[in-house]
Formats: structure tokens, sequence, C-alpha cells
């Protein structure tokens, strides 16, 4: 752990009131707040909060937004957008050396496409792969009684994939339909959630604290829908780190 990543993380701490009640503070740096990693890991971590709430743990959160932005964006991944902070540039990614993607000086929009092709995104494609073909070493998402809406015209029961699957694992379909809901409301709201088309590259990272405000935990992503260091189970570092 470098003294300057440790000192611009207590400088967010500080800059932002990131202070929390309680021992532990998870910082996450989102992207564009449309990016798809944005979008899973905000229901993820709401998922886990809920699941958890014994868990000693703040999480606040930073993207790069507006405030209709945040405000869609909370309401659809419920989020808290008390603990969401939207600015208006990558500069406090770039100060903390978090990946800004593939630069082919071809604007936002072609680094994206190639990135979601693999190139300088290397595990993508076995991402978008893992969420059509399933993932028996991953829990499922949606229950049996969850009412799915997919472009607006499409809705299913959660109870379709337990028929058809089973239960008990990420079934086939499962994530690509929980990653294509995400996508449909970025898109209906793309004016709102894509700030800045020239950030459409840009990764995230992740900052596990202690009481003391040391980072005792990091990751950065390289990776378009690689926000964890182990996408079966994204908030695994949580529970294995955090203590009641």
């Amino acid at each position: 752990m470098t003294d300057n990543l440790q000192n611009n993380i207590k400088n967010l701490v500080e800059e932002f009131n990131f202070n929390g009640q309680k021992d532990f503070k998870l910082i996450v740096l989102f992207g564009l707040l449309g990016d798809f990693d944005s979008f899973e890991y905000a229901i993820n971590l709401k998922s886990f909060t809920d699941n958890h709430q014994d868990k000693n743990l703040d999480i606040f959160a930073i993207a790069i937004g507006n405030k209709n932005g945040k405000e869609k964006f909370c309401n659809f991944t419920g989020f808290s957008a008390e603990n969401l902070i939207v600015v208006s540039d990558n500069q406090i990614h770039n100060n903390l050396k978090v990946s800004r993607g593939l630069d082919i000086g071809l604007g936002g929009w072609v680094n994206m496409l190639l990135m979601l092709s693999g190139i300088n995104s290397f595990k993508t494609i076995k991402e978008v792969i893992r969420g059509y073909v399933g993932d028996r070493k991953a829990n499922q998402i949606y229950s049996e009684f969850d009412k799915i809406e997919v472009l607006r015209f499409l809705k299913i029961s959660g109870n379709s994939f337990s028929k058809v699957f089973g239960y008990g694992y990420l079934r086939p379909f499962e994530l690509a339909t929980f990653r294509l809901n995400n996508m449909n409301e970025i898109i209906q709201n793309w004016s709102d959630y894509i700030l800045n088309e020239e950030y459409l590259p840009q990764r995230g990272a992740s900052f596990l604290l202690n009481n003391q405000n040391q980072v005792i935990y990091k990751f950065f992503s390289t990776d378009v829908l690689g926000y964890s260091s182990n996408m079966r189970d994204p908030l695994g570092f949580l529970s294995d780190l955090i203590k009641k």
C-alpha cells in the first residue's frame, strides 16, 4: 500500500464526509453512472446490505454523472442517494490511478465497443458467455416469485428459470436477462446516465477501510463486467474481511 494512495483515500473521506458510523467503510469508484458495471455493482451492494444488516459496514460511492442521472440510478438500483456523490469528470479516478480503459483515439464509443469485444478487456467475453450458459458455482439471481420485465413488452416470472433449469445456482440466461434489464434502463435514459461519452471506457475501483481509515483491501478494475476479482461471488471479499 503506497502512502500516496492511502493519503488520497483519506482526502476523499474528508472531502466528501465519508465518515459513517461503523467500523468498516467501502468506498467504490464507479465509472459513468450508465456503465454496465456501475448498475450491476450497485444492485449487488444493495442486495448485500439488505441481506447482511448485521455487517459493521458503511458503503459510499463516487460516479461520473449529474443530478438527474443520480436520482434515476438510485431509484432503479436501490443504492442510497445520500451515500452517492456524482462528479463531472474522471479526475478522482486519475488521481487514484484507476484504469481509463482502452483509448485508440477514435472516441469513447469505439473504445467501449472494442472493450466489449475483448480487446484490452480480456475477461469480458468470458463473463458475457457466463451470462448465457450459467454457472454452477455462482448463486441464482431471481427467486421464484420475482416478476421480470425486459424491454417493456416482455414479462417473465423468476419461476421460469426454476421450471426449465432448476434452482440453487446461476441458471442459463439468468445473468444475461439481468444485464439486459439494466441495459434497457440505461438506453431509455441515455442522456441522464451518460454525462460524457468520452468516459465510457473508464473503469472503477473498490477500497475497503478500517476504523482508522486505513485501506485493508483494494481492487482496480481493468475489464468491462469485471468490477470484482471474483465475478462468481463479486462481494465475497466483504464477507471474508468484515467481522461483526
